[in-house]
């Protein structure tokens, strides 16, 4: 397990006229699904939605009642995501940044500052700052946190819908005991990442043969603890 980061308030490069955009993205380490990213630009004109803080802080209910009120104060948001092709072909780490890259080409407005959670940005054409622990520190970020949170929640509930043997609408996709033992049982299905070792595993052991060979870069990705918890 990768070793707990303190938050960092670290320098803050914004100034009052800074037009500044949250982003963070949910779905790195599951085993299956997308990993999905939101950009977030508050509207100064709406009062402050209280209660905002990193998604993983927040219970369920407290989550799904803070996106509406973010949906409906934001000057702008947007929410993308890269696919399990994607994740299984340029690895985790590169589908990451795409996703949060897709969500901030997407919004209506254009910020003039991007705030990303993490250690570092995608490659944007704006002008970006990581921010360790910036979802529980920035509040645009949290609001991102929580909108990606969300719709990749939802996103999985739908899944179980198709694949109730895994209980994706329990665990989301991540690697949690009921999950590992279903995949055992069932093998993996088309929305499971194969560049991650216990979908190759469960694939050889209930089929009896082994995936396509992926890019040595892409599974050292899907196991370092650092790229999962950037």
């Amino acid at each position: 397990m990768a070793a707990k980061q303190t938050a960092q308030a670290g320098l803050d490069f914004s100034s009052p006229l800074d037009v500044i955009c949250g982003v963070d993205e949910a779905g790195r380490g599951p085993l299956a699904g997308p990993v999905v990213a939101a950009a977030v630009i508050f509207d100064p004109s709406k009062s402050r939605i209280n209660g905002l803080d990193d998604s993983k802080a927040l219970s369920a209910k407290r989550r799904e009642e803070l996106y509406e009120k973010i949906v409906d104060r934001a000057l702008a948001y947007c929410i993308a995501s890269a696919s399990v092709e994607e994740i299984d072909t340029i690895n985790i780490l590169h589908a990451s940044m795409l996703a949060m890259k897709r969500a901030v080409e997407g919004l209506s407005v254009e910020p003039t500052l991007v705030k990303v959670d993490g250690n570092r940005c995608p490659v944007l054409s704006i002008r970006s700052e990581a921010v360790i622990g910036g979802d529980a520190l920035v509040k645009q970020i949290s609001a991102a946190s929580i909108l990606a949170k969300v719709t990749r929640d939802r996103m999985l509930v739908e899944l179980h819908e198709v694949h109730p043997m895994y209980g994706f609408n329990v665990h989301s996709g991540y690697g949690t005991p009921q999950h590992l033992k279903a995949l055992r049982e069932h093998g993996p299905c088309v929305h499971h990442r194969r560049s991650f070792a216990p979908v190759r595993e469960a694939h050889a052991l209930v089929f009896g043969s082994v995936l396509p060979a992926i890019a040595l870069e892409v599974i050292h990705a899907a196991s370092d603890p650092d790229t999962l918890a950037f």
